[in-house]
Parts: C-alpha cells; sequence; structure tokens
C-alpha cells in the first residue's frame, strides 16, 4: 500500500473524505500496517508541502474488509464537532450489502442486542439484559434480489461495532465473504459491505453536505 495516492471524495480547509480500500485500516493497531490516515496524512503533506506532522482528526472508522466514505477532520475544531454529531447520530449513513441467500421481505427494521468481545473483537447477539448488552438498530430496502444473494441498502440507526455484519448475519442473511459472521467463503481481504454515502452537517459552515461513494465492480458483478 506504500505510496498508494487515495481517491479523494472531499477536501475543504476543515474536511477531508477518501474511498477506503477494502483491506486497510481506518487507524494504526497492533499489526503496524499502513492506514487509510497514513494515506491521507502523506496526500495532504505532498500536496500542501508541508514540512513535519500533518493534523488528521479521525471521526469515525470502517472495519478493515469494509470500503468507502472515510470522513476526517483537518482541524481540531472541525474534529471536535465531526465527532459530537457521530456520537449524537446526526451523521446518516448510507451503506450497500451483498448479502447471501433471497431475503424475503422487500425492506424492514432490525433491533438486536449485541454484546462486544473486545480481545478478540467479536460481536454476539445477547439478550437485553446481559452485561454490556447495547440495542442495535438499522433500516434495509433490497435493491435487487436473486436466488442465492440479495442486494441491500442499510442505513444503521445506530453505531455500534460490526452491527451491520452481525445483524445481517442474525437475520440468516451473512455478508458474502464475512466468514467471521457465518458467510460460506471469503473474499480475500474484503467483504462485500460498502460505505456509500454520508450525510452530515459541515462543521464551520453549517451546510447540509453529501459524500457518495460509487461501489466497487465487484457488486455489480
Amino acid at each position: 500500500m506504500k505510496n498508494v495516492t487515495p481517491v479523494v471524495l472531499l477536501e475543504d480547509n476543515h474536511c477531508f473524505a477518501i474511498s477506503k480500500p477494502a483491506g486497510v485500516l481506518t487507524m494504526g493497531d497492533h499489526t503496524g500496517d499502513e492506514t487509510a490516515a497514513d494515506m491521507a496524512r502523506e496526500y495532504l503533506r505532498e500536496k500542501h508541502a508541508r514540512p513535519g506532522n500533518v493534523f488528521l482528526g479521525v471521526v469515525h472508522r470502517l472495519d478493515r474488509p469494509v470500503s468507502g466514505t472515510l470522513l476526517f477532520a483537518r482541524t481540531s475544531k472541525a474534529a471536535s464537532r465531526l465527532s459530537d454529531q457521530f456520537r449524537r447520530g446526526a451523521v446518516r449513513k448510507t451503506y450497500i450489502a451483498l448479502v447471501e441467500g433471497c431475503v424475503s421481505a422487500a425492506s424492514g427494521e432490525l433491533v438486536d442486542w449485541l454484546t462486544k468481545d473486545r480481545p478478540r473483537n467479536h460481536v454476539t447477539v445477547a439478550a437485553s439484559s446481559a452485561t454490556g448488552a447495547r440495542e442495535c438498530r438499522l433500516a434495509y430496502r433490497i435493491i435487487e434480489t436473486g436466488s442465492s444473494r440479495s442486494l441491500l441498502e442499510i442505513c444503521p440507526l445506530t453505531g455500534r461495532s460490526h452491527q451491520i455484519r452481525v445483524q445481517l448475519a442474525n437475520l440468516g442473511h451473512p455478508i458474502v465473504g464475512d466468514v467471521r459472521y457465518g458467510a460460506e467463503d471469503r473474499l480475500g481481504s474484503r467483504i462485500m459491505l460498502h460505505a456509500a454515502r454520508l450525510e452530515f452537517t459541515h462543521p464551520t459552515l453549517k451546510a447540509d453536505m453529501t459524500i457518495e461513494c460509487h461501489p466497487p465492480d465487484a457488486f455489480g458483478a
């Protein structure tokens, strides 16, 4: 991934958004692998010829095997205000997911209670009374369906770790490639989940913003 130029979706004095490739971390972990944040900082450093460190605030994350719209803040003021929007659920997120099986209902809302095993980075459906359980909700609609797979539009109504992956698996339709949560086949470094759109309020201009990122060709195939 060294020297990879990111696909830029938005750039101004306060916001910077890229199309995160599947298989790339949002920010660093124990592996020490290059991250989307590294790619973004290097791009800004070279473009603006800035020596030393470049400020880049991570205001939300995408799982490593997920592709799509990833928003960063370029100033501390923007980082604080954007992070607050994500915490309050004021950012509308839209995903595209290719799942196993034929989903029967054309649309619906899923409500589950999930717990996270942090050492294993694994999330499980649990009873509402379970220690650490948090309510998770998402809305979906079918874009297209066939005999063995369905293409869905997903709007998470809460922002829990792995919630789309776990809730769809619990529905009986794991995301294609997501063997961690029950899919049959592995697809290398990616799963068929893509962050297609973010809608938020600009942190300084107060304008309504929409960033879109088209899914990879694999979704169409």
